[in-house]
């Protein structure tokens, strides 16, 4: 099973059990609470009524039917009613009062005139208060049905010396609340399954997001594995926190796999000139002819500097490679800056009296050495006198430097490799070269944002460098 069904169900597990009970809990205290609080309002009534009543039960009981009392008591009975309570109808009061002397027979009742002598003091309200103690009982009109319950709570009435002399009862059918609990009970069920379907909502949008994000991070580690330079996903939080350290570890495996890969190859192009060095001098230890030893000598000194051409170009282009921008950025003119790289080099340029002034932001001294690189590399490829061009333009805020000679080109096959370390073809002179210098001016135009661009242009080969003439801004 996935990870997003499984968290989704553990969580519509969770949240439906503890709806279930909570909602069981709820809706299962509604009606002993309710019930709870009309006995409460049941007492007070009582211990009133029987406080009116205290006059009247000391009267002969063929008076009390027609007592003041008993005629606004049955008045009250037969009151119209006409009350909204919440949104509920009332229309009609179902409060039972009768009045038991003190030997628990009855001497009035508003809800069963013929009731009156009837003995009562078997009932528990009528019992227990002639004995001093809290009477009340519940008690089922119909056997069978529980909507027939009745409460009945009784208080105790005193005479002049605080004798008991009967007992008052009030009585109210359960039926009468049972709607208003009904309604809180559907309510609450109502609620409670809008709860929890927005629970449901809430989870699933969750597991969502965190499966989502755990895809992410997946996609991106598979990408890792198969090889794909891709920047870590935007994530938030501890997922964020752990794709940002995958990035990290990403960083730092696959700079450990480029400096193999760079050991590799620098201890490749070493073993030649290191062997041409280690002949010349075994040679040289020996007895030679003046021009054998002045040859050899020579060989010495031109594998040295390639030697040292080698190391400034590896150093040259980590420094590069460690920056995320140009070092620093500052205005200048590209067509200044390509003549003077070429009278350093003392290599005549074909179109370059032409190049139009060209303002641009960048870093001189990288700008500089790419261009020496790419001049230094088109010299190198090229016949001896055979023009190289260059040419410059600007347009909608993308400069284009393009450079060809007139060499024997690249082949085919080759031109995807073209910048990258330690790749290089066969230079006409039959010598090849180490491929670190296309490989600089590559490193130079992507800190600029630019890209390096390679064509054949039959004769030779044509390198394209375009970029924003904005540059990045520099971190200083």
């Amino acid at each position: 099973m996935h990870l997003g069904l499984r968290l989704f169900f553990a969580f519509f597990t969770l949240a439906g059990l503890t709806a279930y009970f909570v909602l069981r809990l709820v809706v299962g205290e509604v009606q002993p609470a309710v019930r709870q609080v009309v006995e409460e309002i049941l007492v007070d009534s009582a211990h009133l009524v029987a406080e009116w009543s205290a006059d009247t039960l000391q009267r002969p009981p063929a008076d009390i039917q027609q007592s003041p009392l008993a005629q606004r008591l049955r008045a009250y009975a037969q009151r119209e009613v006409d009350a909204s309570i919440w949104g509920m109808p009332k229309r009609q009061l179902d409060l039972r009062i009768y009045l038991t002397n003190a030997q628990g027979r009855v001497v009035f009742d508003t809800g069963s005139p013929s009731a009156v002598g009837a003995d009562y003091s078997a009932w528990n309200d009528v019992a227990r208060t002639l004995q001093g103690r809290y009477g009340a009982r519940s008690t089922r009109t119909q056997a069978d049905a529980d909507g027939s319950l009745v409460m009945y709570v009784a208080a105790p009435v005193y005479g002049p010396q605080r004798e008991v002399i009967g007992v008052a009862t009030v009585a109210k059918p359960s039926q009468a609340v049972q709607r208003f609990i009904e309604r809180s009970q559907r309510r609450l069920l109502e609620q409670g399954l809008l709860l929890l379907a927005a629970s449901v909502l809430i989870g699933g949008g969750v597991t969502a997001w965190l499966v989502l994000s755990v895809r992410k991070l997946r996609t991106y580690a598979q990408q890792v594995e198969a090889g794909a330079p891709l920047a870590a996903p935007a994530l938030k939080g501890e997922l964020g926190e752990l794709a940002r350290a995958m990035d990290t570890m990403r960083e730092r495996v696959e700079g450990r796999t480029h400096w193999e890969q760079r050991v590799r190859a620098l201890t490749h192009e070493l073993k030649s000139p290191l062997t041409a060095l280690r002949g010349a001098g075994e040679l040289l230890q020996e007895p030679l002819p003046d021009a054998d030893r002045q040859r050899f000598a020579t060989q010495v000194v031109a594998q040295s500097e390639r030697l040292g051409a080698l190391v400034d170009q590896l150093l040259a282009l980590s420094k590069l490679e460690s920056q995320r921008v140009p070092a620093r950025l500052e205005p200048l003119h590209f067509d200044v800056l390509v003549r003077q790289v070429a009278a350093e080099r003392g290599v005549a340029l074909q179109g370059l009296a032409q190049l139009p002034a060209t303002p641009v932001r960048g870093d001189p001294e990288a700008l500089a050495l790419l261009l020496h690189n790419l001049i230094g590399n088109a010299v190198d490829f090229s016949p001896p006198g055979a023009p190289i061009e260059v040419a410059l333009q600007s347009h909608a805020g993308v400069v284009s430097f393009s450079l060809r000679d007139h060499g024997p080109g690249v082949p085919a096959a080759a031109f995807a490799q073209l910048g990258e370390q330690f790749f290089s073809t066969t230079r006409p002179d039959g010598r090849k070269g180490s491929g670190l210098g296309l490989a600089i001016a590559r490193q130079v135009a992507a800190l600029h944002g630019g890209a390096l661009r390679f064509e054949p242009a039959a004769p030779g080969l044509r390198v394209h460098f375009t970029w924003p003439s904005h540059s990045p801004s520099s971190p200083h």
